[in-house]
Protein backbone atom coordinates (compact mmCIF):
# COMPACT_ATOMS: atom_id res chain seq x y z
CA UNK A 1 0.00 0.00 0.00
CA UNK A 2 2.65 2.54 1.00
CA UNK A 3 4.92 1.62 -1.91
CA UNK A 4 2.04 2.42 -4.28
CA UNK A 5 1.39 5.71 -2.50
CA UNK A 6 5.07 6.58 -2.70
CA UNK A 7 5.27 5.81 -6.42
CA UNK A 8 2.06 7.61 -7.36
CA UNK A 9 2.15 10.60 -5.01
CA UNK A 10 5.22 11.25 -2.88
CA UNK A 11 7.81 10.44 -5.54
CA UNK A 12 6.24 13.03 -7.86
CA UNK A 13 6.33 15.73 -5.19
CA UNK A 14 9.18 17.92 -4.05
CA UNK A 15 10.79 15.90 -1.23
CA UNK A 16 10.46 18.65 1.36
CA UNK A 17 6.78 19.22 0.50
CA UNK A 18 6.16 15.47 0.68
CA UNK A 19 7.81 15.42 4.10
CA UNK A 20 5.55 18.18 5.39
CA UNK A 21 2.44 16.46 4.00
CA UNK A 22 3.27 13.10 5.56
CA UNK A 23 4.23 14.80 8.79
CA UNK A 24 0.89 16.62 8.89
CA UNK A 25 -0.95 13.31 8.52
CA UNK A 26 1.03 11.80 11.40
CA UNK A 27 0.25 14.78 13.64
CA UNK A 28 -3.43 14.72 12.69
CA UNK A 29 -3.79 11.00 13.42
CA UNK A 30 -2.17 11.48 16.84
CA UNK A 31 -4.80 14.09 17.75
CA UNK A 32 -7.74 11.69 17.27
CA UNK A 33 -8.04 9.55 20.44
CA UNK A 34 -9.68 6.43 18.98
CA UNK A 35 -7.57 6.48 15.83
CA UNK A 36 -4.25 6.92 17.64
CA UNK A 37 -5.10 4.11 20.06
CA UNK A 38 -5.89 1.76 17.17
CA UNK A 39 -2.79 2.76 15.22
CA UNK A 40 -0.52 2.39 18.24
CA UNK A 41 -1.93 -1.06 18.99
CA UNK A 42 -1.22 -2.15 15.41
CA UNK A 43 2.01 -0.30 14.64
CA UNK A 44 3.67 -0.37 18.05
CA UNK A 45 2.96 -3.75 19.68
CA UNK A 46 5.15 -4.30 22.73
CA UNK A 47 7.59 -7.19 22.68
CA UNK A 48 8.98 -8.07 26.10
CA UNK A 49 12.10 -9.66 24.66
CA UNK A 50 13.13 -6.35 23.04
CA UNK A 51 12.97 -4.21 26.17
CA UNK A 52 16.19 -2.35 26.89
CA UNK A 53 17.58 -0.12 29.58
CA UNK A 54 19.84 2.64 28.31
CA UNK A 55 20.79 6.18 29.29
CA UNK A 56 18.89 5.78 32.54
CA UNK A 57 15.64 4.94 30.72
CA UNK A 58 13.64 1.78 30.28
CA UNK A 59 12.46 1.55 26.70
CA UNK A 60 10.11 -0.81 24.91
CA UNK A 61 12.82 -1.57 22.38
CA UNK A 62 16.10 -0.37 20.89
CA UNK A 63 14.83 1.23 17.67
CA UNK A 64 14.31 4.99 17.48
CA UNK A 65 13.92 7.82 15.01
CA UNK A 66 17.05 9.87 14.40
CA UNK A 67 17.17 13.65 14.61
CA UNK A 68 16.14 15.58 11.52
CA UNK A 69 12.57 14.40 11.06
CA UNK A 70 10.94 16.32 13.90
CA UNK A 71 13.10 19.39 14.20
CA UNK A 72 10.75 21.37 16.45
CA UNK A 73 9.23 18.71 18.73
CA UNK A 74 5.77 18.97 17.19
CA UNK A 75 4.96 15.26 16.78
CA UNK A 76 6.60 13.18 19.50
CA UNK A 77 3.37 11.33 20.26
CA UNK A 78 2.62 10.74 16.58
CA UNK A 79 6.04 9.23 15.99
CA UNK A 80 5.78 7.12 19.14
CA UNK A 81 2.38 5.96 17.85
CA UNK A 82 4.18 4.65 14.75
CA UNK A 83 6.36 2.41 16.90
CA UNK A 84 9.61 4.28 17.48
CA UNK A 85 11.01 3.41 20.89
CA UNK A 86 12.69 6.78 21.25
CA UNK A 87 12.43 10.00 19.27
CA UNK A 88 15.34 12.38 18.88
CA UNK A 89 14.18 15.89 18.04
CA UNK A 90 16.20 18.64 16.39
CA UNK A 91 18.72 19.67 15.48
CA UNK A 92 17.81 22.73 17.57
CA UNK A 93 19.93 25.89 17.62
CA UNK A 94 20.03 28.72 20.15
CA UNK A 95 18.57 31.16 17.62
CA UNK A 96 15.76 30.40 15.17
CA UNK A 97 16.95 30.10 11.61
CA UNK A 98 15.34 29.30 8.25
CA UNK A 99 18.10 27.01 7.07
CA UNK A 100 19.64 27.01 3.64
CA UNK A 101 17.84 28.15 0.48
CA UNK A 102 15.51 25.68 -1.18
CA UNK A 103 15.76 23.27 -2.99
CA UNK A 104 17.72 21.50 -0.27
CA UNK A 105 16.45 17.91 -0.02
CA UNK A 106 16.92 15.31 -2.76
CA UNK A 107 15.89 11.67 -3.13
CA UNK A 108 18.27 9.17 -4.69
CA UNK A 109 15.59 6.53 -5.17
CA UNK A 110 17.68 3.80 -6.90
CA UNK A 111 20.18 4.07 -4.04
CA UNK A 112 17.54 4.29 -1.29
CA UNK A 113 19.29 7.43 -0.13
CA UNK A 114 18.80 11.12 0.52
CA UNK A 115 20.99 14.18 0.14
CA UNK A 116 20.14 17.12 2.33
CA UNK A 117 21.58 20.54 2.94
CA UNK A 118 18.77 21.73 5.20
CA UNK A 119 21.09 23.79 7.41
CA UNK A 120 19.47 23.26 10.83
CA UNK A 121 16.18 24.96 9.94
CA UNK A 122 14.30 25.22 13.24
CA UNK A 123 12.35 27.58 15.47
CA UNK A 124 15.14 28.00 18.02
CA UNK A 125 15.71 26.52 21.45
CA UNK A 126 13.43 28.95 23.32
CA UNK A 127 10.40 28.01 21.21
CA UNK A 128 11.18 24.29 21.30
CA UNK A 129 11.70 24.38 25.08
CA UNK A 130 8.34 26.10 25.51
CA UNK A 131 6.65 23.44 23.38
CA UNK A 132 8.24 20.58 25.29
CA UNK A 133 7.31 22.17 28.61
CA UNK A 134 3.67 22.43 27.52
CA UNK A 135 3.51 18.94 26.05
CA UNK A 136 0.90 16.64 27.54
CA UNK A 137 2.20 13.20 26.70
CA UNK A 138 -0.29 10.77 25.23
CA UNK A 139 2.23 7.93 24.96
CA UNK A 140 5.22 7.21 27.15
CA UNK A 141 8.18 8.30 25.06
CA UNK A 142 11.90 8.73 25.45
CA UNK A 143 12.78 12.12 23.96
CA UNK A 144 16.31 12.98 22.97
CA UNK A 145 17.18 16.59 22.18
CA UNK A 146 19.85 17.22 19.55
CA UNK A 147 21.49 20.66 19.68
CA UNK A 148 23.74 22.40 17.16
CA UNK A 149 25.45 25.70 16.43
CA UNK A 150 23.54 28.65 15.03
CA UNK A 151 24.93 29.44 11.58
CA UNK A 152 25.52 33.17 12.22
CA UNK A 153 27.46 32.50 15.43
CA UNK A 154 31.23 32.48 14.79
CA UNK A 155 33.16 29.36 15.66
CA UNK A 156 34.94 31.04 18.57
CA UNK A 157 31.55 31.71 20.19
CA UNK A 158 30.16 28.23 19.58
CA UNK A 159 30.44 27.09 23.19
CA UNK A 160 28.21 29.90 24.43
CA UNK A 161 25.69 29.08 21.71
CA UNK A 162 25.49 25.43 22.76
CA UNK A 163 25.31 26.40 26.43
CA UNK A 164 22.33 28.67 25.76
CA UNK A 165 20.43 25.80 24.14
CA UNK A 166 21.45 23.45 26.95
CA UNK A 167 20.16 25.81 29.62
CA UNK A 168 16.82 26.04 27.83
CA UNK A 169 16.35 22.41 26.83
CA UNK A 170 18.15 20.14 29.31
CA UNK A 171 15.26 19.87 31.76
CA UNK A 172 12.98 18.66 28.96
CA UNK A 173 15.43 16.09 27.56
CA UNK A 174 15.68 12.43 28.48
CA UNK A 175 19.09 12.71 26.87
CA UNK A 176 20.99 15.54 25.19
CA UNK A 177 23.07 15.26 22.00
CA UNK A 178 25.81 17.66 20.91
CA UNK A 179 25.79 17.66 17.11
CA UNK A 180 29.17 18.67 15.71
CA UNK A 181 28.96 16.54 12.59
CA UNK A 182 26.48 18.04 10.14
CA UNK A 183 28.19 19.10 6.91
CA UNK A 184 25.62 21.84 6.29
CA UNK A 185 26.74 24.46 8.82
CA UNK A 186 30.08 26.03 7.82
CA UNK A 187 32.87 25.20 10.25
CA UNK A 188 30.73 22.90 12.41
CA UNK A 189 32.76 19.76 11.75
CA UNK A 190 35.89 21.55 12.96
CA UNK A 191 34.43 21.15 16.44
CA UNK A 192 34.95 17.39 16.21
CA UNK A 193 38.67 17.93 16.73
CA UNK A 194 39.42 16.91 20.30
CA UNK A 195 41.00 20.25 21.20
CA UNK A 196 37.71 21.96 20.34
CA UNK A 197 35.42 19.16 21.47
CA UNK A 198 36.78 18.83 25.00
CA UNK A 199 35.91 22.37 26.19
CA UNK A 200 32.59 22.25 24.33
CA UNK A 201 31.42 19.01 25.94
CA UNK A 202 32.73 20.12 29.32
CA UNK A 203 30.76 23.37 29.12
CA UNK A 204 27.57 21.62 28.02
CA UNK A 205 27.94 19.05 30.80
CA UNK A 206 28.36 21.80 33.37
CA UNK A 207 25.40 23.74 31.99
CA UNK A 208 23.16 20.66 32.09
CA UNK A 209 24.17 19.89 35.68
CA UNK A 210 23.67 23.51 36.69
CA UNK A 211 20.25 23.70 35.07
CA UNK A 212 18.86 20.31 36.11
CA UNK A 213 19.71 19.44 39.70
CA UNK A 214 17.27 16.62 40.40
CA UNK A 215 18.75 14.13 37.93
CA UNK A 216 21.67 13.65 35.58
CA UNK A 217 20.79 14.41 31.97
CA UNK A 218 22.74 11.93 29.82
CA UNK A 219 25.05 13.68 27.35
CA UNK A 220 26.07 12.24 23.98
CA UNK A 221 28.00 13.45 20.96
CA UNK A 222 27.15 12.68 17.33
CA UNK A 223 30.06 12.17 14.97
CA UNK A 224 30.53 11.97 11.20
CA UNK A 225 31.39 8.86 9.20
CA UNK A 226 34.05 10.90 7.42
CA UNK A 227 36.37 11.04 10.44
CA UNK A 228 39.69 9.28 9.97
CA UNK A 229 40.11 6.19 12.12
CA UNK A 230 42.59 7.90 14.42
CA UNK A 231 40.09 10.72 14.97
CA UNK A 232 37.38 8.20 15.81
CA UNK A 233 39.76 6.75 18.39
CA UNK A 234 40.46 10.21 19.78
CA UNK A 235 36.74 10.95 20.21
CA UNK A 236 36.27 7.55 21.87
CA UNK A 237 39.10 8.23 24.31
CA UNK A 238 37.73 11.69 25.04
CA UNK A 239 34.28 10.25 25.77
CA UNK A 240 35.80 7.92 28.35
CA UNK A 241 37.95 10.68 29.80
CA UNK A 242 34.99 13.05 30.27
CA UNK A 243 32.58 10.38 31.44
CA UNK A 244 30.35 11.01 28.44
CA UNK A 245 27.18 8.92 28.43
CA UNK A 246 27.14 8.04 24.76
CA UNK A 247 28.27 8.45 21.17
CA UNK A 248 26.00 8.40 18.12
CA UNK A 249 27.64 6.90 15.06
CA UNK A 250 27.09 8.33 12.54
CA UNK A 251 25.75 11.44 10.84
CA UNK A 252 25.55 11.93 7.06
CA UNK A 253 28.58 11.75 4.78
CA UNK A 254 30.02 14.20 2.28
CA UNK A 255 31.60 11.29 0.40
CA UNK A 256 30.30 10.20 -3.00
CA UNK A 257 33.12 8.19 -4.57
CA UNK A 258 33.36 4.51 -3.78
CA UNK A 259 29.75 4.19 -2.63
CA UNK A 260 28.45 2.58 -5.81
CA UNK A 261 25.79 5.24 -6.38
CA UNK A 262 23.59 4.60 -9.42
CA UNK A 263 21.24 7.59 -9.29
CA UNK A 264 21.24 10.46 -11.77
CA UNK A 265 24.75 11.99 -11.67
CA UNK A 266 23.20 15.45 -11.41
CA UNK A 267 21.51 14.42 -8.17
CA UNK A 268 24.61 12.70 -6.86
CA UNK A 269 26.54 15.93 -7.46
CA UNK A 270 24.25 17.95 -5.20
CA UNK A 271 26.09 19.29 -2.15
CA UNK A 272 25.02 18.25 1.32
CA UNK A 273 25.02 15.21 3.52
CA UNK A 274 24.29 11.82 2.00
CA UNK A 275 22.26 9.42 4.14
CA UNK A 276 20.61 6.07 3.63
CA UNK A 277 21.81 2.72 2.35
CA UNK A 278 25.15 3.90 0.85
CA UNK A 279 26.35 5.04 4.29
CA UNK A 280 25.72 1.67 5.93
CA UNK A 281 29.15 0.08 5.60
CA UNK A 282 31.18 3.04 6.85
CA UNK A 283 28.80 3.75 9.71
CA UNK A 284 29.07 0.14 10.79
CA UNK A 285 32.86 0.31 10.60
CA UNK A 286 32.91 3.39 12.83
CA UNK A 287 30.57 1.71 15.31
CA UNK A 288 32.74 -1.39 15.53
CA UNK A 289 35.83 0.73 16.04
CA UNK A 290 34.17 2.71 18.80
CA UNK A 291 33.00 -0.40 20.63
CA UNK A 292 36.43 -1.99 20.38
CA UNK A 293 37.80 1.17 21.98
CA UNK A 294 35.22 1.95 24.68
CA UNK A 295 33.51 -1.39 25.31
CA UNK A 296 30.64 -0.94 27.73
CA UNK A 297 31.93 2.24 29.32
CA UNK A 298 30.02 4.42 26.85
CA UNK A 299 26.57 3.73 25.37
CA UNK A 300 26.67 3.59 21.59
CA UNK A 301 23.81 4.41 19.24
CA UNK A 302 24.12 3.05 15.71
CA UNK A 303 22.62 5.06 12.85
CA UNK A 304 23.33 5.46 9.16
CA UNK A 305 21.96 3.21 6.44
CA UNK A 306 19.68 1.25 8.77
CA UNK A 307 16.83 -0.07 6.62
CA UNK A 308 16.02 -3.63 7.64
CA UNK A 309 15.85 -5.65 10.83
CA UNK A 310 19.08 -7.31 9.72
CA UNK A 311 20.75 -3.89 9.56
CA UNK A 312 19.55 -3.10 13.09
CA UNK A 313 20.64 -6.52 14.38
CA UNK A 314 24.11 -6.05 12.91
CA UNK A 315 24.42 -2.72 14.72
CA UNK A 316 23.54 -4.41 18.00
CA UNK A 317 26.07 -7.19 17.43
CA UNK A 318 28.65 -4.53 16.58
CA UNK A 319 28.13 -2.72 19.89
CA UNK A 320 25.04 -0.51 19.66
CA UNK A 321 22.68 -0.59 22.61
CA UNK A 322 20.25 1.58 20.65
CA UNK A 323 19.70 1.88 16.90
CA UNK A 324 18.21 4.76 14.92
CA UNK A 325 16.99 5.30 11.40
CA UNK A 326 15.57 8.08 9.30
CA UNK A 327 16.12 7.93 5.53
CA UNK A 328 14.50 4.51 5.15
CA UNK A 329 11.35 5.92 6.76
CA UNK A 330 10.82 7.86 3.53
CA UNK A 331 10.94 4.67 1.46
CA UNK A 332 9.43 2.12 3.87
CA UNK A 333 6.53 4.11 5.32
CA UNK A 334 4.50 3.78 8.53
CA UNK A 335 4.93 0.01 8.91
CA UNK A 336 8.70 0.35 9.06
CA UNK A 337 9.21 0.31 12.84
CA UNK A 338 6.79 -2.60 13.26
CA UNK A 339 8.66 -4.59 10.61
CA UNK A 340 12.05 -3.89 12.20
CA UNK A 341 10.78 -4.90 15.64
CA UNK A 342 9.34 -8.16 14.36
CA UNK A 343 12.58 -8.99 12.56
CA UNK A 344 14.69 -8.17 15.60
CA UNK A 345 12.57 -10.43 17.79
CA UNK A 346 12.96 -13.26 15.28
CA UNK A 347 16.74 -12.82 15.14
CA UNK A 348 17.05 -12.71 18.91
CA UNK A 349 15.06 -15.95 19.25
CA UNK A 350 17.25 -17.64 16.64
CA UNK A 351 20.48 -16.43 18.27
CA UNK A 352 22.45 -17.91 21.18
CA UNK A 353 21.69 -14.81 23.27
CA UNK A 354 18.98 -14.78 25.91
CA UNK A 355 18.58 -11.00 25.82
CA UNK A 356 19.46 -8.06 23.62
CA UNK A 357 21.91 -7.03 26.33
CA UNK A 358 23.93 -10.19 25.72
CA UNK A 359 23.94 -9.54 21.98
CA UNK A 360 25.30 -5.99 22.24
CA UNK A 361 28.87 -6.03 20.97
CA UNK A 362 29.02 -9.82 20.61
CA UNK A 363 30.29 -9.73 17.04
CA UNK A 364 33.02 -7.22 17.86
CA UNK A 365 34.10 -9.11 20.95
CA UNK A 366 34.26 -12.46 19.19
CA UNK A 367 36.20 -10.97 16.29
CA UNK A 368 38.80 -9.87 18.83
CA UNK A 369 39.01 -13.10 20.79
CA UNK A 370 38.72 -15.48 17.84
CA UNK A 371 35.39 -17.07 18.63
CA UNK A 372 32.68 -17.46 16.01
CA UNK A 373 29.94 -14.76 16.21
CA UNK A 374 27.29 -17.43 16.79
CA UNK A 375 29.27 -18.89 19.69
CA UNK A 376 30.20 -16.00 22.01
CA UNK A 377 32.02 -18.04 24.61
CA UNK A 378 35.52 -17.07 23.45
CA UNK A 379 38.41 -16.35 25.86
CA UNK A 380 38.68 -13.09 27.78
CA UNK A 381 35.08 -12.13 27.07
CA UNK A 382 34.55 -8.78 28.86
CA UNK A 383 31.84 -8.31 31.40
CA UNK A 384 28.64 -7.02 29.79
CA UNK A 385 26.54 -4.58 31.76
CA UNK A 386 22.86 -5.41 31.63
CA UNK A 387 20.70 -3.34 29.34
CA UNK A 388 17.61 -5.49 29.66
CA UNK A 389 14.71 -3.95 31.53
Amino acid sequence: MYSLLFRTLFRRMDPEKAHHLAFAWIRLAARVPVLRTFLAAFLAPRRKELRVEALGRRMHGPFGLAAGFDKNAVAVDGLTMLGFDHVEIGTVTAHPQPGNPKKRLFRLVPDRALINRMGFNNEGSAAVAERLAAREAVFKATVGVNIGKTKIVPEEEAIGDYVTSTERLAEHADYLVVNVSSPNTPGLRNLQAVDHLRPLLTAVREAADRTVTGRRVPLLVKIAPDLADEDVDAVADLAVELGLDGIIATNTTIARDGLGLTSDPALVAETGGLSGAPVKDRSLQVLRRLYARVGDRVTLIGVGGVTTAEDAWRRILAGATLVQGYSAFVYEGPLWARTVHRGLAERLRASPYATLAEAVGAETRTAEDGAHPDHPEGPDRPEKRSTAA
